[in-house]
C-alpha cells in the first residue's frame, strides 16, 4: 500500500486541510508483448475511487504511464483524470510499475509451447 498526501484549500466543512489517500489496489489488464502499448491498468484509492484505462507505453526512453484521455474534435488528446503534482504522479507510476513487474514475472516465458 502506498500513502500520499493531497493538500486541499477547502474540504466539505469549508476549512483547509490535508487529505491522506492510499493506493489500495492496482490491476494490470490486457498485457501486450507486441506494440508500444504494454498494458492497461486500473488503480484504486482508499477502496473508494478508481481510475481505469491508465496505459503503460514503451517510449524511446523506456516505459511511461499515460493517464486516461479522450480525443478532442481537433484531433488532440486531453487527459480525463491526472495528478496535478509530480510527486503524486511518481507514486502512482511506481505502484503501477511494481504491479506490472509482478505480472510479467508470473507470466510463463512462452505460452505457445504446449
Amino acid at each position: 500500500m502506498i500513502f500520499f498526501t493531497i493538500f486541499t484549500t477547502n474540504n466539505l466543512h469549508g476549512k483547509g486541510g490535508i487529505l491522506l489517500m492510499n493506493i489500495t489496489d492496482v490491476r494490470v489488464r490486457k498485457v501486450n508483448d507486441e506494440g508500444k502499448m504494454k498494458a492497461v491498468v486500473s488503480i484504486t484509492f482508499d477502496d473508494e475511487f478508481v481510475v481505469h484505462d491508465i496505459k503503460i507505453i514503451e517510449g524511446q526512453n523506456g516505459l511511461f504511464i499515460a493517464m486516461p484521455s479522450r480525443k478532442m474534435g481537433d484531433g488532440d488528446f486531453r487527459d480525463i483524470a491526472h495528478p496535478l503534482v509530480s510527486d503524486t504522479r511518481n507514486k502512482i507510476k511506481d505502484a503501477i510499475f511494481a504491479e506490472y513487474e509482478k505480472v510479467l514475472d508470473s507470466k510463463p516465458e512462452d505460452e505457445d509451447m504446449e
